[in-house]
């Protein structure tokens, strides 16, 4: 018996009505793209996110270059964020010509560390974009203090994040934007690429709907130089037919999570460890080991799929080396990405295939 990382095929079968009558509807109405489907899926998840508006996009990465663009980034500018994170998080820094500062992580969460922040802060700060890594948010009562000292900007990367809880309020609603992913294996995933930008400030949201479409208010009437960044329609459809079902999705996966802690305390992994006050959605279940790719071979070996988020931290990528920054600057995130695998997580997993998954890890590991 295979047990993969992630089975999209599972989450389909478990509400094939719902995303076939989601699809129909779309095919039958010809109208692809934005339209009524984004406009209803965009008040859902505002909702569902309590916040105000929700500003649908064609991918995460698309609505966190808006969020930039929205607050004037540009070169000369400098952007602080995490180094251990998907390359999208600094990508859409260096799309505005401003500068990726990275810094290290906090070494029990795997999240941006706010001391870090604090010492990379120079008169060029613009922006600090703390993502949720895993699903976990990161420390946002002392990154928005070290914000408002400093006159700068929290972009949230929710891109893990969907439903997510710091100290009882929903990832989002923390700093001044928030950037969502729909990719299909996130918590909350399209049947494609997929984003959305939220927000409580009125002029944020229109301005971002402008650019998100071309710069236009109207049909034909372009205030702005603006991009194609619009969400579809059968992807709305789709991420509407499934929201209904994303908290129940997500306690399962905490579920799930317990259950792995439970029967993997005890050996030398090192597990998730997550702040009392912080409520996850476990989009994965990363443990560490510093024999992780061995594990990982032995749990192939016995039809365990497993991933690695991340091998190789943004600051020693080939495409920032002209960031000058070297192996050893960041220790706590090349240690992470050296030892961290992502045990298979969703909400379909059984609790007897989690005990299958943890006898093959317990054959490996004390």
């Amino acid at each position: 018996m295979s047990i993969p990382l992630v089975d999209l095929k599972a989450q389909y079968q478990s509400i094939k009505p719902e995303i076939d009558a989601a699809l129909q509807r779309v095919v039958d109405n010809t109208a692809f793209i934005l339209g009524k489907e984004v406009a209803e899926f965009e008040k859902n998840f505002a909702a569902f996110s309590r916040v105000q508006h929700c500003i649908g996009t064609d991918s995460g990465t698309a609505a966190l270059h808006l969020a930039l663009l929205l607050f004037g980034i540009k070169a000369g500018d400098e952007v602080i964020t995490t180094t251990h994170t998907f390359i999208a998080t600094a990508e859409t820094i260096s799309l505005t010509g401003a500068r990726p500062v990275l810094v290290d992580v906090d070494p029990r969460t795997y999240n941006i560390s706010p001391r870090a922040i604090e010492r990379a802060i120079t008169p060029r700060t613009r922006a600090i974009i703390p993502v949720h890594l895993y699903g976990q948010p990161a420390e946002m009562d002392a990154i928005l203090a070290i914000a408002r000292k400093n006159n700068l900007r929290v972009i949230e990367d929710a891109a893990q994040a969907h439903g997510a809880e710091y100290r009882g309020k929903r990832a989002g609603t923390l700093g001044d934007v928030a950037c969502f992913s729909f990719y299909p294996g996130k918590n909350l995933g399209a049947y494609g690429d997929a984003g959305a930008l939220v927000t409580n400030d009125d002029e944020l949201a229109a301005r971002a709907r402008m650019l998100r479409d071309h710069g236009r208010s109207e049909k034909y009437t372009h205030q702005i130089v603006g991009y194609g960044y619009r969400l579809d329609a059968l992807q709305a459809a789709i991420l509407g037919a499934k929201l209904p079902h994303l908290d129940a999705w997500n306690a399962r996966r905490r579920d799930i999570a317990d259950y792995y802690t439970e029967l993997l305390t005890n050996t030398d992994l090192v597990l998730p460890d997550c702040p009392a006050h912080i409520t996850p959605i476990y989009h994965i279940y990363a443990v560490r080991s510093n024999n992780r790719d061995a594990l990982q071979k032995h749990l192939k070996a016995r039809g365990i799929e497993t991933g690695i988020h991340y091998p190789i931290p943004l600051h020693l990528q080939p495409v920032y080396e002209n960031l000058g920054y070297a192996r050893g600057d960041f220790p706590h995130a090349e240690q992470i990405a050296a030892e961290e695998l992502s045990l298979p997580m969703y909400p379909e997993l059984t609790n007897a295939q989690v005990e299958m998954i943890v006898d093959a890890v317990r054959e490996f590991v004390a």
